[in-house]
C-alpha cells in the first residue's frame, strides 16, 4: 500500500458467541476508561462524481489542491477523459480541473518513477515525493517542488533524499515532515524520519529522530505518518523496531512542539507477527488523527491473529495517554482482510481496502455473527467504530468498459479534499460505476446525522408491560412513583427487553421464523399509540435479544444483563444503520446481583431497575470509571417494592418523557 498523506487540513487552510476481551482505555491502575461521545457527522455522498478522468494501469497513490486544480498521483502510465475517449500517455502526475474534470494540458512533467505523497505547499508550489530520480530530465531523487502550473521545477526548493524512497509527507505550517526508506535527506543522516523547511527545503537540524531496525531482519523504513491540528504530536508508523534506540515496534509518537522528542507511548499490539510475517513484513498501513488531535485511528493488514495483535483491523487509540501496553479504545476487525487507507473529516472515519466486512472479529474469510457487508470502501463513527449507513462499494456493476478490473487489492488513498472525498485504488470500479483508478465522493448530496440518545429529563413516565398488548404507566421524577394508568398498546406483544432512543423504541420481539426466533425490532413512540414494529436491522439476525432480561441505549453503546449471567454487559450499538456490535464486554461493578435484574432504563445518570422480587430500585451509573466500578450497588435506593397492582419484575420495562 502506498498513500497520500500530505493533507493540510483546516491547520493549514483547505447470546453466546467467542467473547473477545474487552478493550477500554489504556491499561493503568489510575486511568479511567475511555467512552468517547458520538458527535454530529457529516457524510459524503455515496454516489461518485461522473465528471472526473480515469487512469490506467498501476494505482493512484497521491492527491492535492492547488486553487481549482486538482493534482494525482500514483504509479499508472496512461489516462483517459471519459470511458469512451483514447488513452494518452502521462505517467505518473497528471492535473485536471476540479470543476469540470478536464485534464490539465499544460501541467506535463515527466517523472521516471512513481509519485507517492503529493503537498499543496507554500506559496502556490506542488512538493512531490516518490520512487524517481529524475524529473524533467534533471536529477531529482524522490523529492521535488514543482510550479502547479507549467510542472516546471522550482530549482530554489532544495530538498533531497539519497534515492532511497519517499512514501510519505504531511504539512503543519512550514514544516513539511518526511517518511520513506532513506538514510539521507539533503545530505544529512536521516533514518526514515526528517524534517524540512516547506518553503525553501532546507533542512531542519533539530529533528533527530530515526526510526531503524526493521521487523524480521529485512530493512527498515517509515511507512506513514500524521500530525495532530495543533503541530504538538507526530505519530509514525511502518517497519522499525527502534526509535532513537528506544524500543517502539511499527508504532510511536514524537513530541515536535519544541525540540522533537520522542514520547513515553508504546503498545505490544504491533509486536507479534500477523499470518504470514514474510508477506506482511508489517502491518501497520496507515495513521491519521483526529479534528482535535486527541485520538487516533491506525489501519491494518497483515491477515489473521487478531485478538492478540491488531491484525486487518481499524483502532483507535488516545494521544494523550502514556506509558507501555497502550490498548485500543475499540477495534474493528475486518475478518481477515486488509485496510489500506483511512481518512478523517466532519467527525467520520473513512476506509479503504479489499476488505468485505466489518464488525467481523468472530470468523475469517467469511461473514461472522455480527459481519457487516462492506466492500471495499466503508465509514465509521470515531466513538465506536462500528459501521454507518454509508456503502456505496468497490464494485463497477455493469458499467464497466471492456480491459478494466472489477476488483484490486488496494485503496492506498483516501483524501478529503474541498469539495469531497478523493479516493485513488488499484482497479476501476466504484459506486457500481466505472472509475479508473481514481475518483471523488461530492460532499454535495451527502447527509448529517446527528447522535440518539434516551431522554436526558428525569421527569416523565416508566412503562412496564403488564400483559401482552398493555403497559402500565407510571409518573416517574427520578425519585418517586406517580399513580399508574393501564395503557392499551396492541402493536407492542411478544415484547421482551425494550431501550427508548429519540423519538422510537427498540425492543426484542419474539417472531416465529426468525433464524434465533427474535428479533430487534423498532416502533416509533412520543407518548401515544407504539407504531407498528419492523426489524431494526437485517445484519442483526444472528443475535437473540430474547435472552435481554433488561436493556438500555447511551452513547452508542446498548448495556444490558442477560439470562443465566450475573453481570452488567454492552455492545456497541449504532443507530446509523441500527448495527449491533459483534462483541460483548463486561463493565467492572460491585454490590448488585445482575442475574435477578428484569428490566431496565437510563434516567438522569442512575440506572432505573427492577428485578424477581418485583421491586424497583435505582443506582448511579458511570462508564467511565473503569477499572474502578461502573456501578457500586452499596449506593443503590429503593424506589418502590413490589404491591398487588404493580411488580418490577419484566425486562419490558423503559423510560419516556411522554
Amino acid at each position: 500500500m502506498w498513500r497520500f498523506a500530505g493533507r493540510r487540513r483546516a491547520r493549514a487552510g483547505v447470546v453466546a458467541l467467542a467473547i473477545v476481551a474487552a478493550v477500554l482505555g489504556v491499561p493503568t491502575p489510575t486511568s479511567a476508561a475511555v467512552v468517547p461521545v458520538p458527535e454530529t457527522a457529516t457524510l459524503v455522498s455515496a454516489n461518485p462524481a461522473d465528471v472526473t478522468p480515469h487512469a490506467r494501469d498501476g494505482e493512484t497513490r497521491a492527491f492535492a489542491q492547488v486553487g481549482n486544480t486538482v493534482f494525482v498521483g500514483g504509479s499508472f502510465t496512461q489516462l483517459r477523459q471519459t470511458a469512451g475517449s483514447a488513452w494518452v500517455t502521462q505517467r505518473y502526475l497528471f492535473a485536471y480541473d476540479r470543476t469540470t474534470g478536464t485534464m490539465s494540458t499544460t501541467f506535463l512533467p515527466v517523472l521516471d518513477g512513481a509519485v507517492n505523497t503529493l503537498i499543496a505547499g507554500p506559496g502556490g508550489t506542488l512538493i512531490v515525493g516518490g520512487t524517481f530520480k529524475n524529473v524533467n530530465g534533471v536529477s531529482r531523487k524522490n523529492l521535488v517542488a514543482l510550479n502547479p502550473s507549467t510542472g516546471a521545477i522550482i530549482d530554489s526548493w532544495v530538498g533531497r533524499s539519497d534515492g532511497g524512497t519517499v512514501r510519505d509527507l504531511v504539512l503543519h505550517g512550514n514544516w513539511l515532515y518526511v517518511a520513506g526508506a532513506f538514510n539521507w535527506l539533503n545530505g544529512t543522516a536521516h533514518a526514515g524520519l526528517g524534517r524540512l523547511n516547506a518553503t525553501t527545503g532546507a533542512i531542519d537540524p533539530s529533528f533527530v529522530i530515526d526510526a531503524t531496525v526493521g521487523r524480521h531482519s529485512t530493512t527498515s523504513y517509515v511507512w506513514t505518518i500524521d500530525v495532530t491540528p495543533d503541530g504538538n504530536t507526530l505519530a509514525v508508523g511502518g517497519n522499525f523496531t527502534l526509535v532513537n534506540g528506544v524500543a517502539r515496534n511499527q508504532m510511536a509518537l514524537v513530541d515536535v512542539s519544541a525540540t522533537p522528542t520522542l514520547i513515553d507511548w508504546s503498545t505490544d499490539k504491533f509486536v507479534a507477527p500477523c499470518a504470514a510475517p514474510t508477506t506482511f513484513v508489517h502491518y501497520v498501513q496507515d495513521v491519521k488523527f483526529g479534528a482535535d488531535g486527541s485520538w487516533f485511528v491506525v489501519g491494518t493488514n497483515g491477515g489473521s491473529g487478531w485478538p492478540s495483535a491488531y491484525c486487518d483491523a481499524l483502532v483507535r487509540f488516545e494521544t494523550a495517554a502514556r506509558g507501555s501496553g497502550q490498548l485500543a479504545t475499540w477495534a474493528d476487525f475486518t475478518g481477515n482482510d486488509t485496510i489500506t487507507s483511512v481518512e478523517v473529516a466532519d467527525n467520520v472515519i473513512y476506509l479503504g481496502g479489499h476488505f468485505r466486512w466489518l464488525n467481523n472479529p468472530n470468523a475469517s474469510d467469511t461473514a461472522g455473527a455480527g459481519a457487516v457487508d462492506r466492500l471495499g470502501i466503508a465509514a465509521v463513527t470515531p466513538a465506536t467504530g462500528m459501521p454507518v449507513n454509508w456503502n456505496p462499494r468497490r464494485s463497477g456493476g455493469a458499467s464497466m468498459p471492456s480491459g478494466t478490473s472489477t476488483w484490486g487489492s488496494s485503496v492506498p488513498v483516501l483524501w478529503r479534499g474541498s469539495d469531497g472525498l478523493y479516493f485513488g485504488h488499484n482497479s476501476d470500479g466504484m459506486g457500481e460505476e466505472y472509475h479508473g483508478r481514481l475518483g471523488m465522493f461530492p460532499l454535495a448530496g451527502g447527509r448529517t446525522f446527528t447522535p440518539k440518545n434516551p431522554p436526558a429529563a428525569t421527569t416523565g413516565n416508566l412503562y412496564l408491560n403488564t400483559a401482552p398488548g398493555t403497559l402500565a404507566k407510571v409518573p416517574f421524577d427520578g425519585v418517586a412513583l406517580g399513580t399508574p394508568a393501564t395503557v392499551s398498546q396492541p402493536a407492542y406483544t411478544a415484547a421482551g427487553a425494550t431501550w427508548r432512543v429519540d423519538d422510537r423504541i427498540y425492543w426484542s420481539h419474539t417472531v416465529a421464523g426468525t433464524p434465533t426466533g427474535s428479533r430487534i425490532d423498532v416502533s416509533l413512540f412520543n407518548g401515544g399509540a407504539i407504531g407498528s414494529p419492523w426489524e431494526a436491522s437485517g445484519y442483526n439476525d444472528w443475535y437473540n435479544p430474547a435472552l435481554l432480561t433488561g436493556a438500555f441505549f447511551l452513547d452508542g453503546r446498548l448495556y444490558y444483563t442477560r439470562t443465566g449471567a450475573n453481570g452488567l454487559y454492552y455492545r456497541y450499538f449504532e443507530i446509523d444503520g441500527n448495527y449491533l456490535g459483534a462483541t460483548e464486554f463486561t463493565l467492572p461493578t460491585t454490590g448488585v446481583t445482575w442475574s435477578t435484574v428484569r428490566g431496565m432504563a437510563w434516567v438522569g445518570g442512575r440506572i432505573v431497575y427492577g428485578a424477581t422480587d418485583g421491586a424497583l430500585r435505582s443506582v448511579p451509573f458511570d462508564p467511565t470509571a473503569g477499572p474502578s466500578a461502573a456501578v457500586d450497588g452499596a449506593t443503590a435506593t429503593v424506589i418502590s417494592t413490589a404491591t398487588p397492582e404493580l411488580s418490577w419484575s419484566t425486562p419490558s420495562t423503559f423510560f419516556s418523557v411522554q
